[in-house]
């Protein structure tokens, strides 16, 4: 009897020990956390990782790089198992990810970019979706027309966007870039109506088409053509495949398409990546693409004759 007791002790021990070496603690950061984008991806991973019995600390920096550098020391310094950023370009945060991945612990980046000491990326091939926004645009256009671009070249997916439009622009020299905007975040949606307020202002009826880099901008410009030019025929695309932006491209306005990206697969694949790397394996890729495709008034199936 005490033999078999000995050996329900031994196993219980084990036990303890090995649910103790599952308990990973993840850091999760990012300074876009208000971007319906960047919350989807968070929510995933937060929702998929408690799943397995992981400990996530998210920690949202409002726009602040500063600060977002800060708290990376901080949960490295804390001896955190892994980290992950968000909708983040890593480059910024050099030191920072170097001094990490110096005390062996992993740096993933969902939605972002390679940089030394990133063990990997995970994303959506950001040129590609660039060069669809731009195709979709420019066919929905008719094969020329005079286009206000919003931007946000911080962001190192967005950067890529902007870099595959001005590849289009060179191949299709009937379209023009007439006016431009840096988005701000957070706010992008008032921020980018306050400026497509202006730009309407400004180009009136010369406006074709708005190529929005993400859906926010998006949206935000649809409101201002709306307020001040409700018959206006513009054509609005972005990226992102938020909820808003999808209702509103079923709702016939002026927001004609957008890109789907797979956040939630985004999340997926980095908790599978993780979990290898944690377990003493490498990551299948050091950047690793997840598909997307266009969502529009076709595609949901809208009667907007």
């Amino acid at each position: 009897m005490m033999k078999r007791l000995l050996l329900t002790t031994a196993a219980l021990a084990g036990l303890a020990h090995a649910t103790t070496a599952n308990a990973e603690d993840i850091a999760v950061l990012t300074p876009y956390l208000s971007s319906v984008a960047t919350n989807e991806m968070v929510e995933t991973f937060t929702k998929e990782s408690q799943a397995k019995g992981w400990t996530v600390n998210v920690v949202d920096t409002r726009g602040d790089f500063q600060q977002l550098a800060s708290r990376v020391e901080d949960v490295t310094n804390a001896g955190a198992d892994a980290i992950v950023l968000v909708s983040v370009d890593p480059n910024q945060i050099g030191d920072q990810v170097a001094a990490a991945a110096g005390k062996n612990i992993p740096v993933f980046v969902l939605d972002g970019a390679l940089a030394d000491g990133v063990t990997a990326n995970i994303t959506t091939d950001n040129f590609a979706l660039g060069t669809i926004l731009s195709d979709y645009l420019f066919e929905a256009l008719g094969g020329e027309g005079k286009i206000v671009k919003f931007f946000h070249s911080a962001h190192p997916g967005v950067r890529q966007r902007e870099l595959a439009l001005d590849e289009a622009l060179k191949k299709d020299p009937d379209f023009e870039v007439i006016a431009e905007h840096y988005v701000q975040v957070p706010g992008p949606i008032d921020n980018a109506r306050q400026a497509m307020e202006t730009f309407i202002r400004q180009y009136g009826e010369e406006i074709d088409g708005v190529w929005a880099a993400w859906d926010e901008p998006a949206v935000g410009a649809l409101l201002a053509i709306q307020s001040d030019m409700p018959d206006a025929d513009i054509v609005i695309a972005g990226i992102d495949g938020n909820p808003q932006a999808i209702d509103l491209i079923e709702q016939c306005t002026n927001l004609a398409a957008t890109v789907r990206q797979d956040f939630p697969g985004i999340a997926s694949a980095a908790i599978g990546e993780i979990e290898t790397v944690l377990g003493g394996g490498e990551p299948s890729s050091r950047e690793i693409f997840v598909e997307a495709k266009v969502i529009d008034r076709e595609t949901l199936g809208s009667n907007c004759e």
